[in-house]
Order: structure tokens, then C-alpha cells, then sequence
């Protein structure tokens, strides 16, 4: 079982929970966390999700959820 997670960092902590009820409600697993020291910039606030980041990403982008940056664990 692959357990790898990603971290997306946010533009805001409206716009984390906003991915994270979005994401969530399509059945994908999100939730939000408090950015870590070591990975990039944003507002303090990302998301972690465990599918593929190259599907996410689009999904964001079409609701208009704005991202700032994709890190992978």
C-alpha cells in the first residue's frame, strides 16, 4: 500500500479549508494543516492529501482555489 502524502501549500487558511471541503465531498482524502518550517512559503496554512497531485492540482484550479506551491513527502 503506498502511503505517500503531499503537501500543498495555500494562499489562505479560507481557501485550505475551502480545497479541503471540496476535496473531501469528491471523495478524495484532504485535510488541513498547519505549514511546515521547511517547505515554502504561503499563508501559514496547507493541505495533505494522499492522491496523486497531478490529478488534484487541476481539480483546484477549475474550482478556483488558488495554490502556492506542491511538495511531495
Amino acid at each position: 500500500m503506498d502511503t505517500t502524502k503531499t503537501i500543498i501549500t495555500m494562499s489562505s487558511i479560507t481557501y485550505a479549508m475551502k480545497a479541503k471541503d471540496y476535496l473531501n465531498g469528491l471523495g478524495y482524502w484532504c485535510e488541513v494543516e498547519r505549514t511546515r518550517k521547511n517547505i515554502g512559503s504561503g499563508c501559514g496554512y496547507s493541505i495533505i492529501i494522499k492522491d496523486d497531485p497531478d490529478l488534484i492540482a487541476p481539480l483546484l484550479e477549475r474550482r478556483h482555489i488558488p495554490y502556492k506551491g506542491i511538495y511531495r513527502l
